[in-house]
């Protein structure tokens, strides 16, 4: 059933019908974070603000689209997850909660090895895809973000490094091959498929400073561009 009927359905029932559950299931980007920083103490601590994470501005929109309906959101984002991390927790932390869709949206952290880890990726996504179908939730597989295309002048020691490794699988190739591999994975499984990077690709050809579009300056988008993914999402919703 596609998500929006369920949504139509409750638009035409005084009594009120299923409520709609949609999981995000993903990485840093999907559970909220947009910066880390160096503790005085030593370390890196993590900044999380989920209030500005796509999930939430999806939820915002069906609510100003929809307002008569609530919604159950689950997001089982994790920072630093990849795509077989996630197929280990799918069972704990979506499908236990039977999703009328969950979206899907690795990529970012699974690159970080180049091509060596790409087979992994693909078909951990695979049996992502498969789990979800068998389970009856409708799947959408969402493309990531671009990552940096140079290193930022606001960078320092390690981030500078890790900002460095980005910007090489994101310039040579490597990080676009496992996104457009991911989208055959996809609609191999009959997945439909979100594809934000190519939007992001768009506003690089069209001369955006895309670096300056990532909060953290490396990967992880501004508050502003992940209403790119939620208006995105919805509209892939409807189709």
């Amino acid at each position: 059933m596609n998500i929006t009927k369920i949504f139509r359905d409750n638009l035409q029932s005084l009594s009120g019908v299923k409520k709609p559950t949609i999981a995000f299931l993903g990485d840093s980007v999907t559970q909220g974070c947009f910066d880390v920083y160096r503790k005085l103490g030593g370390g890196v601590e993590t900044y999380f603000e989920q209030e500005y994470a796509f999930h939430r501005y999806v939820h915002k929109i069906l609510g100003m689209l929809y307002p008569n309906v609530p919604v159950n959101i689950i997001n089982a984002g994790i920072s630093g997850g990849k795509a077989p991390g996630g197929l280990d927790r799918l069972e704990r932390d979506v499908l236990c909660y039977k999703p009328d869709l969950t979206v899907v949206c690795f990529g970012l952290n699974d690159c970080c090895n180049e091509k060596e880890s790409l087979e992994e990726y693909l078909d951990a996504l695979t049996e992502i895809f498969k789990k979800l179908k068998n389970s009856g939730s409708e799947v959408i597989f969402m493309t990531p973000n671009m990552m940096c295309t140079k290193v930022s002048d606001h960078l320092d020691g390690d981030f500078h490094n890790i900002a460095k490794d980005c910007m090489k699988v994101q310039n040579n190739g490597d990080f676009e091959e496992y996104i457009n591999k991911a989208i055959d994975a996809a609609k191999a499984q009959d997945v439909r498929v979100c594809d934000v990077y190519s939007k992001w690709k768009l506003l690089f050809e069209n001369g955006v400073d895309i670096t300056e579009l990532l909060a953290n300056k490396i990967n992880h988008p501004t508050h502003e561009m992940n209403w790119l993914f939620a208006i995105s999402l919805v509209e892939e919703m409807m189709k």
